[in-house]
């Protein structure tokens, strides 16, 4: 019997955990534990939402809650030491690029634990970026390094592993959208906000270098005004973006707008699939929308998740009016003129989970 360790301690992470331990579910000979780290504590983690990704309850949850980032991950370091000593897991399986992701790795590392890293080898060469230190230490502790694209292994053989450790399986986060994709879409979020059968644009914005200071903020807030004149733009608004608003005094800028409160995982894929255009800082809804088909502009200098550039739908603009204005309208003549081609990446095609389950029982 082989044990799988999985852990998980944000949001994101269960979506990238479900089709893994669904496909484990399947494979004889495998027993699965589930460690929820407690990083994050959202409400929005109902029953329903581990029903819909047919997901258990954590077998153990930390708790740690949130602090500065060595704060937290001293305090899982700490913590998780005695659930891997009690549960004496065969591998140890971490994901993405959050604190639980490279404190957890790194004990069951120094204990001698096998430890895989699902969705390995993302790059955004921003060291600015937590999650970018915390990819890259990661993936020199794993054992092995399950790759979400192509680039990731190129990423990962330039800097020196082994190209035995690498396997590539493809996107899990995709896996989660299309079981879900069904469930979604019988929200009829259109509807319910008013936009059904009328173009329209969603928008996402929290990261600190766009909305923690005036000047992006209001850069981005003018082009959302001015794409507001064209079709209707719904904001589900981090509560740090709306408090920025206020404090900068920007309201104005945002009254054409439609701000939502944050919106749980299907409700967005509901809303977002059926829209014209989207425009981000999200590393998720970069590749949401690539599978959606749904053209994403994001307000960032870089990507960790380039593969949406080159084969999906995703295309880079400076977090400028001027420049994020030109970019709809290309967008939306190309949309119009019949120019628009959305493609897949390699291995976005919903079984990245099974290939996860082969190469850790294999």
């Amino acid at each position: 019997m082989t044990r799988l360790m999985h852990i998980v301690g944000a949001r994101p992470n269960f979506m990238k955990v479900a089709p893994v331990m669904r496909a484990g579910r399947a494979h004889a000979g495998l027993e699965q534990v589930l460690v929820h780290t407690g990083q994050h504590y959202d409400p929005a983690m109902s029953d329903s939402f581990f029903n819909d990704l047919q997901l258990p309850p954590p077998d153990v949850n930390l708790g740690v809650g949130s602090g500065t980032h060595a704060q937290q991950t001293a305090r899982i370091i700490l913590d998780f030491e005695p659930v891997l000593d009690q549960y004496k897991p065969d591998w140890l399986v971490v994901y993405g690029d959050v604190n639980s992701t490279i404190a957890t790795a790194l004990v069951a590392s120094k204990k001698g634990v096998k430890v895989a890293h699902v969705e390995a080898g993302l790059r955004s060469r921003d060291r600015s970026m937590p999650e970018e230190i915390n990819r890259l230490l990661t993936d020199q502790l794993a054992d092995l390094l399950l790759t979400p694209s192509r680039d990731g292994d190129a990423n990962l053989l330039a800097e020196g592993i082994p190209q035995e450790r690498i396997r590539f399986v493809g996107n899990v986060m995709v896996d989660t959208l299309l079981h879900l994709r069904g469930k979604a879409r019988e929200l009829g979020m259109p509807a319910r906000h008013g936009v059904e059968g009328m173009p329209y644009a969603v928008c996402t914005f929290h990261r600190p270098s766009n909305v923690d200071r005036p000047e992006p903020l209001r850069e981005i807030l003018g082009a959302l005004d001015d794409l507001a004149g064209r079709m209707p733009v719904v904001f589900p608004i981090h509560p740090r973006t709306r408090q920025r608003i206020a404090e900068f005094g920007l309201q104005d800028l945002a009254r054409r707008v439609t701000l939502l409160d944050p919106l749980g995982y299907l409700e967005t894929v509901g809303l977002v699939e059926r829209s014209t255009l989207v425009l981000t800082d999200s590393g998720g809804l970069q590749e949401e929308t690539t599978v959606l088909g749904v053209p994403c502009l994001t307000a960032r200098p870089n990507t960790e998740r380039p593969v949406t550039v080159t084969e999906g739908t995703n295309r880079l603009v400076a977090s400028r009016r001027s420049e994020i204005d030109a970019a709809v309208a290309e967008v939306l003549a190309a949309i119009e003129s019949g120019a628009y081609a959305p493609r897949q990446p390699e291995g976005w095609d919903g079984r990245a989970g099974e290939r996860v389950i082969a190469a850790l029982a294999g």
